[in-house]
């Protein structure tokens, strides 16, 4: 693996007031595919480009853009440049992942694919999609 590549994707993550009139927005009207969904967020998808829906209260500052990388070699190099952590790693079975701010409030989630040999946020073991 060429190190000096780590981003695989980047995804927006759009906040919504009600997730699951979103979903039949952008499904129904829109003609995007629901990949997955969990209890507060989504994926939709058209011709192979994803948004992520994400409820959240009303008044949320900023926006989050989901960051796919390769590995979580960049946790730590954020980490020691004194980057904002907004929420610490954890694995759960969608991802293993960090949330970071910029100045102005923005989320950059950053994720990897679960790790197998780590509890996943509730307890259980991440599983390989």
């Amino acid at each position: 693996m060429d190190s000096s590549h780590h981003v695989e994707n980047t995804i927006p993550v759009l906040p919504v007031s009600d997730l699951m009139q979103s979903i039949q927005f952008y499904t129904e009207t829109l003609g995007f595919a629901l990949d997955w969904q969990t209890a507060n967020i989504c994926s939709v998808s058209r011709d192979g480009c994803a948004i992520m829906l994400h409820q959240r209260p009303i008044g949320d500052p900023g926006s989050w853009v989901w960051i796919g990388l390769q590995d979580d070699t960049l946790f730590q190099v954020y980490r020691s440049r004194g980057v904002k952590v907004y929420q610490e790693p954890e694995n759960h079975p969608w991802a293993y992942e960090i949330k970071i701010e910029d100045p102005d409030g923005n989320v950059l989630w950053l994720g990897t694919e679960p790790k197998a040999d780590l509890p996943v946020a509730n307890g259980r073991r991440a599983s390989r999609r």
